[in-house]
């Protein structure tokens, strides 16, 4: 008996069975036997095969003959009858049962000869349960699917985390988790998709790169287009161009795509990562707010069943209920124990931030106190809450606030301790916005790489009437980190690493 369930994966163990396999590639070739065969006669999944017979008694027969195909994640061969264990890529697996007198002694010794771990295996036979009733097929034919070079990680042991997020593909065939990170995301964006599509949104795309960057404070990707012989930029958010969709007619829009902000990568940070940016015409802030809490605990319920959520570490997390909604120059204040307003001058800021320990790069008001802000009170935050009201400063486009002088109407959703979301009543007075603009680029000229640059076009947009709006913007990552409790590299499928 030969029981090849463990194989090395790394070092020169793994290059030698590189080498091995190579070799029996190359013979399955002399002997006419197709490594990768462009098709096959599968007729099932193993899904629907586990489904379909749930529980068989012992040597139970069916009758019914299929065919399917998995990859190999166990093989024992006896004699003259060899267990395989096939795995689908959903992480479902059934055991194949191959015998010396059902298929003949050329295709048994091939068997022997040229089939390893992680290769796809295809089967046809007869749905059967074993003497120890497991479900199997007794297959009356077989045949290479796809040969796998190298050889399976081993099973018994967790893959370390470089080789997870560097191999994704790897820890999506050995770990379920991978596998139900994926499918929970998919189920996010469809739950998105679908409430949009019940408040009369309309899911539309806006360019990649862009000749201007703008629709956020963020440094930019750049690059050359031979064609248009001009620098064009990696757009670092959608919002100037959706806002021109506004302006255009269609008055309740969004989109989910990629942004990319040429910036740091941590825990919480991915230069490359998903965006959702929606924007309804006679909204406003207050509106978009509950909005994203129908869209967070909607989704909440697609992948979990209820608003609690469970982490990956075991603790439950409710999203449930009304959110907090909460004033940042209030709860400033109240962490601090200094009353913080609009009028408070830069001398007092810089003295706070300094006994801190807290510098900014090129400092205003508004920048001071959403660091002071962050420093004082965001531990404090164990429930999702919109923390309401931002400086002007630090918000080139947002309305004033309606009847509080010297903020701007703005809340950032803060979940599990990190921003996850952010909603606005939207800046349309072009005038208002030209001056907001060229105040950036004045700082931008000091040496500020994330302040924004005039657009003229989006300008001229504005000039033919945006109605009122709110708009609002979620990570899609950061939407699973609180959803999951993972880290973004965990989130995101394929996450670029140094």
């Amino acid at each position: 008996m030969t029981d090849v369930s463990d194989a090395p994966t790394e070092g020169a163990d793994a290059a030698e069975q590189h080498e091995v396999r190579l070799a029996k590639r190359a013979r399955m070739l002399e002997q006419g036997i197709e490594p990768y065969p462009v098709s096959l006669g599968v007729t099932t999944t193993i899904e629907a095969v586990r489904q379909a017979h749930p529980d068989l008694e012992p040597e139970a027969s069916t009758g019914e003959t299929v065919g399917l195909a998995g990859r190999i994640v166990h093989m024992r061969v006896t004699g003259k009858l060899a267990f395989v264990s096939l795995q689908a890529g959903s992480g479902e697996r059934i055991q194949a049962m191959i015998s010396f007198g059902e298929v003949g002694e050329e295709s048994y010794q091939e068997l022997k000869d040229f089939v390893d771990l992680g290769d796809h295996l295809f089967v046809s036979g007869e749905i059967i349960a074993s003497k120890r009733g497991e479900l199997s097929i007794m297959a009356s034919q077989w045949q290479v699917a796809a040969k796998a070079l190298m050889p399976m990680p081993n099973l018994h042991s967790d893959l370390n985390e470089e080789t997870r997020v560097r191999q994704r593909y790897l820890d999506l065939i050995v770990r379920e988790q991978a596998r139900v990170t994926v499918r929970q995301r998919a189920e996010v964006n469809a739950s998105l998709r679908a409430t949009f599509a019940e408040h009369g949104y309309l899911e539309v795309e806006t360019p990649m790169l862009q000749t201007q960057h703008g629709g956020a404070t963020a440094r930019p990707f750049v690059t050359q287009s031979n064609a248009f012989g001009t620098d064009l930029f990696l757009r670092i958010a959608p919002e100037l161009f959706l806002k021109r969709a506004v302006v255009g007619g269609l008055e309740r829009v969004f989109e989910i795509n990629r942004n990319f902000r040429n910036e740091g990568a941590d825990s919480t940070h991915s230069p490359e990562f998903s965006m959702l940016e929606a924007y309804q015409a006679y909204g406003d802030y207050h509106q978009m707010a509950d909005l994203t809490q129908e869209l967070i605990q909607k989704a909440a319920f697609a992948t979990s069943g209820s608003h609690t959520v469970t982490w990956a570490d075991g603790t439950e997390h409710d999203l449930g209920g009304q959110w907090d909604r909460l004033s940042l120059y209030e709860s400033l204040s109240d962490a601090c124990g200094t009353t913080i307003t609009p009028e408070t001058d830069m001398a007092t800021l810089s003295a706070m931030a300094k006994a801190q320990d807290i510098e900014v790069a090129q400092p205003t008001h508004g920048k001071l106190v959403e660091e002071l802000w962050e420093h004082f009170v965001i531990d404090s935050l164990t429930k999702p809450t919109f923390v309401m009201d931002y400086p002007v400063d630090t918000s080139p486009l947002v309305r004033e606030h309606r009847s509080t002088p010297g903020v701007v109407e703005k809340w950032d959703l803060y979940v599990r301790g990190f921003e996850l979301a952010t909603g606005y009543s939207e800046l349309v007075d072009p005038v208002i916005q030209r001056e907001r603009f060229v105040e950036q680029a004045r700082l931008g000229a000091k040496g500020d790489e994330e302040a924004m640059r005039v657009d003229e076009d989006f300008l001229r947009a504005l000039e033919h009437g945006m109605p009122p709006s709110g708009g609002m913007g979620m990570g899609i990552d950061r939407l699973m980190m609180a959803l999951t409790g993972l880290g973004i590299r965990e989130t995101v499928l394929f996450p670029l690493v140094k």
